[in-house]
């Protein structure tokens, strides 16, 4: 096109770079919003009272669970609360990033029917400034989602309140 003006194709060039821009800022600011709404968690914020409990308050998501950042042996994990989980349950990719231990092979009865796990101890477990250490819990090879099941073996050392769309995790100072 020897006649074509060279504006007209700096100018429509600049057009489609502004949409692949737009397009991208779109996409990252949905993506934070969509995960902002699984959990909504993130950054959970911790008080302690004048007579050493600390306390954590959790918001529902918009699923009705509660979702919330935290770590296992210090390494960044996402927790789903399930007071009907005995231990902690462990999705098998989890663990192998993780770099955890398989312990002996157990089977569990779940809501699924029965499933093979593994038995592991976790040295550090941590929601917010909550931690405790030599948390058992189990691998689950044929879990495959990326939260971490935060079960009894951790809450049951915790006081829980739910009102609404707030649970509150109490951790009383040891005698």
């Amino acid at each position: 096109m020897a006649g074509e003006n060279p504006h007209r194709r700096l100018g429509i060039g600049m057009t489609i770079a502004m949409w692949v821009v737009l397009l991208g800022l779109l996409t990252m600011f949905f993506q934070d919003w969509g995960e902002r709404q699984r959990n909504p968690n993130q950054n959970p914020q911790m008080r302690i009272g004048a007579d050493g409990v600390r306390e954590l308050v959790l918001t529902r998501n918009r699923a009705g669970h509660y979702v919330a950042s935290g770590s296992i042996n210090g390494e960044p994990v996402v927790f789903m609360l399930d007071t009907g989980a005995t231990d902690v349950a462990i999705p098998g990719p989890v663990a192998k990033r993780l770099r955890l231990k398989q312990g002996r092979a157990m089977v569990y009865q779940t809501a699924n029917g029965p499933v093979k796990v593994y038995a592991t101890v976790l040295d550090e477990v941590s929601l917010g400034d909550i931690s405790l250490r030599g948390v058992r819990a189990s691998i689950n090879p044929a879990m495959h989602q990326q939260e971490v099941l935060l079960g009894m073996s951790f809450l049951k050392h915790l006081e829980f309140t739910q009102r609404g769309n707030t649970l509150t995790l109490r951790q009383y100072a040891q005698p």
